[in-house]
Parts: structure tokens; sequence; C-alpha cells
């Protein structure tokens, strides 16, 4: 089996997505979706993850300005002449000295181990190849949000960042919730839902600076986990809901729960760091900026691999534009949507 060190990284790169757009007319399905700003296109083989990206994209409309066009090839042996995917060769791997070496020939970059799963995107062509062992040998998060770090390498070299961040809206203004697993943030994005609010992403969305802060959707799904699935009301609401994700999480979309279309742009007005407070009634005090970049940052550098400098001075600037809250979460989903509604409403009087 092939191996790949530091010093041969771009050149195993440059190859890979030279040998996929050589073997572009051999893949059995090519998938287009939509995006903001973006035409992606998706050359792939039939199974669980083309399905997903037939429902996980919000779809956006045809009044974006500055459209790009983006390739990319999900590749396993099988396919033309699509190679088996090399090993690491290095007595020792790091994610910084992988995403540095391939930066430095103008390219990004990511890989699992434990898989054998090679991902390369080339910023200046538009262009991007995912090598997997087998056609559905990814890993279990996949369909939830496919080609992530994709989408992030494209909007990136663009000025934008993907953030792993929820958002809630009201009226074209709205909020980012940010924290790690457990922290209630998905719960919230669903009762804001369920009561009236407008959302644009649940785990990531799409954040520009260029004009204050705006976030665009990319992503449909939501989850939930069996106790916040039944305490919202979901099982009479999605009666064909399907089964537990890897996460033993329910997944559907926003759409199935949303009052309205899912809106093209977010104005964001603030940043909340939502908590599991276990009162009955919500409430929403100023947080410190240390406090917000420690629940925004981490998850958000590590989910998106590549980019950590640019990563941190994104945040670190979002933080500096938004002022920052903490969101002590009641016990009731209309209570808390309703209390979210309120500043929301507040705030764009």
């Amino acid at each position: 089996m092939p191996r790949v060190t530091l010093q041969t990284l771009p050149d195993y790169a440059r190859y890979l997505i030279t040998t996929a757009e050589s073997a572009a007319a051999k893949f059995p399905v090519t998938h287009k979706s939509r995006l903001p700003r973006l035409e992606l296109t998706v050359h792939l083989s039939p199974g669980a993850l083309a399905d997903a990206l037939g429902h996980a994209y919000v779809e956006a409309g045809n009044d974006e300005a500055e459209t790009a066009g983006s390739r990319i090839f999900v590749a396993h042996p099988g396919i033309d002449t699509i190679p088996i995917p090399a090993q690491w060769g290095d007595a020792h791997y790091t994610e910084h000295g992988f995403a540095t070496r391939l930066a430095e020939a103008g390219l990004r970059g990511h890989f699992y181990h434990d898989l054998d799963f090679w991902q390369f995107y080339d910023p200046q062509h538009r262009v991007g190849v995912q090598l997997m062992t087998a056609a559905n040998a990814f890993p279990p998060w996949e369909p939830a949000a496919p080609l992530r770090p994709f989408l992030h390498w494209e909007y990136a070299a663009r000025g934008m960042r993907l953030a792993h961040a929820g958002t809630l809206g009201l009226d074209g203004k709205g909020i980012l919730l940010a924290g790690s697993g457990g922290a209630g943030k998905s719960g919230t994005v669903a009762s804001g839902l369920l009561n009236g609010l407008d959302s644009v992403g649940d785990d990531y969305v799409l954040v520009d600076l260029e004009r204050g802060v705006t976030a665009r959707p990319l992503f449909s799904t939501l989850k939930q986990d069996p106790q916040g699935f039944a305490r919202l009301g979901l099982q009479q609401r999605l009666r064909q809901h399907g089964p537990l994700n890897w996460q033993g999480k329910h997944t559907f979309h926003i759409a199935d729960i949303a009052p309205r279309p899912v809106p093209a742009t977010l104005d964001i007005i603030a940043l909340m760091v939502p908590h599991i407070s276990g009162s009955e009634t919500s409430s929403i005090v100023p947080a410190s900026r240390r406090d917000a970049m420690l629940a925004l940052a981490p998850s958000g550098i590590m989910q998106m691999p590549g980019e950590r400098e640019s990563g941190f001075r994104l945040f670190g600037e979002l933080t500096r534009l938004l002022p920052c809250y903490r969101l002590s979460l009641g016990t009731d989903p209309e209570e808390i949507a309703g209390t979210i509604s309120n500043f929301l409403a507040r705030g764009i009087s």
C-alpha cells in the first residue's frame, strides 16, 4: 500500500485531484446544489451519502451575487483509475503540520487515520477530492452535514467562515447560539422554530463579516435526543421520523417544523451562550467576551480543519462586533421562544 509523508503530501493531493478529474465521466451520480454564492457539483456513487445530498442542504435562491462553481469528487477504488487510499508514512502526524504543509502549496486538506480517509481541496481552481476505501466508508456524522470541510475551505478562501453555532431570528434579525454539546443549543433552536421564530441552521452556519455580521443557511438538518424530542412534542408532529443517528438522536429538517421558508440571511445582532438552568423561566444577562469566545471558538476550530489562525481571528472579531449574553433556559419551550422573541423585538425596534 502506498505511503504519504509530509514531504510528498502536496504531490499526493494534486495526483488525487487530477486522477478524479480525469475519471469524471465514470462516476455514476452527479448531484448539483445551489448554495449561497456557490454552485456545488458533486460526483459520487449511489448510497447513503448520495441520498443525503438530496435533502441535507438548504438550497439558495437565484438572487445571490458573485456565484462561483465548485466540484467535489467523492472517490473510491472501483471507479475507473481511482487508487486505493494511501497510508501515512511519517512517524508522527499533527493536524497543524498537515494543514501548514498543504497551505504552503496553496491547498487544503484533512486525513482520518482510522479510516484511510483523505480530503483535499484546491481553492484556486475550486476542485476537491474525498478518497475513501469504499462508497460508504465515511464517518457516521457525514450525512448530516455532507462535505462540510470542502464548503469551509471554499468559503474561507472568500473571507467567510462556517461557524459551529445555532441561529434564531425574527423579521430578518437574529442571534448566534454558541456552546458545546449538551448546552441546550439544538433544543433552543427547535423551541424557537416551533413557536414562530426563524433559523438559518442548528449546527453549522455560514458567517460573513463584510457588512456587519450576516449568517446564511447551508445545512437543513436538526437533531434532538429522545428526551428533547418528546418534550417538544415532535413525536406527534413528525410521525414518520427514522431511526436514531450515530449519537442516539433523532434527525429531521428545518422545513419540517419551521413556520416559514428558511430566510436567505439573518443580520446577527447578538451572540448568546445557552445553558440549562433548571429554573422555570428563562433569562438573558450580559456575558464577557472571554466566556463567549470559549463557547464559540474551540468546537469551531476543531470541527473546521485547517485555517486555525484565521478561525481564531474571525471568532475574536465576532465577539468584538457582537454584544454577548448568557441565556439561561427555562423548562417551557414556548416560554424560551418568547424570551428570545422579546429580545429580538427590542433589538430591532
